[in-house]
This record gives C-alpha cells, sequence and structure tokens, in this order.
C-alpha cells in the first residue's frame, strides 16, 4: 500500500510503499524515548526503500546515535530541520528498508489486533505499561521481524514491493 507521511510543519513530505501496515510494536529503548516517543516509547512500521519519494529534502537531518559513549550508531535517524518532527529510521545494514514512525504518517493505519512492547529492559520507570492478552512484553526484541509478525497473523499486503527475505529479520534496524 502507498502511504503518505509528512513532519509538523509539512516542509518535508514523502511517499513510500508498505506491506506492514499494523502499528503494533512499542519500543521502550532510551534512543526511541527521547528522539520520538513523548509517551515514553516511539512505534515504527516498514516500507521498502527504494519506494520512498520525498519534497523538501533540504529540510531533512539525520541524527547517529553513539553507543555505549563511543561507536557511533549505523542507524540515520531522518527528522526535520524545522520543527523537528521525527520521521523515519533508515540503516545500511538492511539498505532495501525504511522505517518510518508511525507518528509520521498522514495515511490512516490499521488498528492492530494486539501489540508488542519491546525493549522493556530500558523503559522510564514513569511509563505504564499496559498489561492484558493483547500486549506482548520482551525485556529487549520478539524473535519475530515486523514482516513476519505480519505474515503470521494474515496482515501482510502483497501489493507492494516484495522486501528481500534477507531483510525480514532486520528488526533491529530501527533500533540501532
Amino acid at each position: 500500500m502507498r502511504l503518505e507521511g509528512s513532519c509538523h510543519c509539512r516542509a518535508v513530505r514523502f511517499t513510500l510503499n508498505s506491506s506492514t501496515l499494523y502499528p503494533y510494536q512499542l519500543c521502550y529503548c532510551s534512543i526511541c524515548r527521547k528522539t520520538a516517543g513523548g509517551g515514553g516509547y516511539a512505534i515504527n512500521i516498514m516500507g521498502a526503500f527504494d519506494t520512498l519519494k520525498l519534497v523538501g529534502r533540504k529540510h531533512l537531518k539525520v541524527y547517529r546515535v553513539r553507543l555505549g559513549g563511543r561507536r557511533l550508531s549505523t542507524a540515520h535517524r531522518n527528522f526535520c530541520g524545522r520543527c523537528g518532527s521525527a520521521l523515519w529510521v533508515w540503516d545500511p545494514s538492511w539498505p532495501e528498508l525504511i522505517h518510518p514512525f508511525a507518528s509520521a504518517i498522514d495515511t490512516p493505519l490499521p488498528m492492530a489486533p494486539e501489540r508488542v512492547h519491546l525493549m522493556l529492559n530500558y523503559a522510564a520507570p514513569w511509563v505504564p505499561v499496559p498489561k492484558g492478552r493483547k500486549e506482548a512484553h520482551f525485556d529487549e526484541y520478539p524473535a519475530l521481524s515486523i514482516e513476519d509478525w505480519h505474515k503470521k497473523r494474515g496482515l501482510y499486503e502483497d501489493d507492494a514491493r516484495r522486501v528481500s527475505a534477507a531483510g525480514s529479520g532486520a528488526r533491529r534496524s530501527a533500533r540501532r
């Protein structure tokens, strides 16, 4: 499905194709929480990088995290330089994928039938984590990739450009 997204001030607008439309993963790591997660977490979906079309490239800025204070992360966290909106994460380790923040998507997204709360070892103590049978909890990353989660539930949209089998395990690219 073709998705449209933008920053708050609309200086950056983009479209991309996605087969994984359900915003079900809530990441509580300090990186997501501090760069994109006003509620204590951030939600990424996944798309095909080669379908990205961008307007307002001159306003795009990139932030790369220093892991452990030393090593520079390979993940490129893209945001608007005018309004600061977090837009997407791209990582050259998985160049065929792009992980837009659900908050930057303007196209209505479907409500996930269940949610996955991940990186809970890093959750801020003030953040309530919902419990219940439709709320799965993981201290780190779950075993299923975003693509595999959608496929297992019959939610994968086949009309988007196919993400390679090698890329389907790239769940970590949105976090590192």
